[in-house]
């Protein structure tokens, strides 16, 4: 029996874009396990902060209630400009990571390094070999795009990329004019091997959420030696 046709998306009576496709490889009926864009009518939005980096703003949105009559309501959120990270792998199967203090956790995390996507015009895995270098001190030869992922969907839409970064060789003393400051003054580098940190993230001793995604992608895009990864300059869906 053929697999059935996947449905074309459809709009509703409110405007919200349904994405119904039929996933093949679920059995007929199940919708495909992809995510799509969609976007729920607004009818206004407040701004309550705006700061250097972030915007928290509230949204009334119109959204389907339980009598199947639809409601508006309130959906507070962050505005962020979006971040790279990099999982750093070198010929021994180890991971590089980094050590830094995060004022909100209140806590000393374990992280790829990353950094916020600020330079205008900039290509992302670009963005991601400059925190390399001036995180880590370490330059690569091979890039890869390894997860895309949003941070936390509900509450901000910072999406991340994570890109994997191989053939590495360390920068010269004297080539980066990059000073650390803050949070970032005091940053212990370690290499870790790949398994090591998948059993720490899994056992609850890693944290931060780009590093523990990082991780265990790249773990298992190490099944086929990488080689089904998309290139670095894959477009974003």
């Amino acid at each position: 029996m053929s697999a059935p046709e996947p449905q074309a998306d459809r709009t509703d009576d409110s405007g919200r874009v349904t994405a119904d496709r039929a996933d093949a490889s679920a059995g007929p009926g199940v919708p495909e396990v992809v995510d799509v864009p969609e976007e729920w009518k607004v009818v206004s939005s407040a701004e309550h902060f705006s700061g250097r980096v972030i915007t928290a703003l509230t949204d009334r949105v119109v959204m389907p209630g339980g009598d199947g009559e639809d409601e508006v309501v309130a959906r507070d959120y962050v505005r962020h400009p979006g971040s790279v990270a990099v999982v750093a792998l070198d010929d021994e199967d180890r991971v590089l990571m980094i050590r830094q203090y995060r004022h909100p956790a209140r806590r000393l995390l374990w992280e790829l390094p990353a950094g916020l996507r600020d330079v205008d015009g900039e290509p992302l895995h670009a963005g991601a070999a400059r925190e390399l270098a001036e995180e880590a001190g370490y330059r690569a030869r091979t890039w890869h795009t390894l997860v895309d992922a949003f941070i936390s969907p509900g509450m901000t839409d910072e999406r991340t990329r994570i890109f994997l970064a191989r053939d590495l060789s360390p920068i010269p003393e004297g080539e980066l004019d990059f000073v650390r400051r803050h949070e970032e003054a005091d940053m212990p580098v370690v290499w870790i091997p790949l398994s090591e940190a998948v059993r720490r993230a899994l056992a609850g001793m890693i944290h931060n959420s780009q590093a523990v995604a990082g991780i265990l992608a790249a773990y298992a895009a190490s099944a086929d030696a990488f080689a089904s990864l998309r290139p670095a300059d894959a477009p974003e869906a």
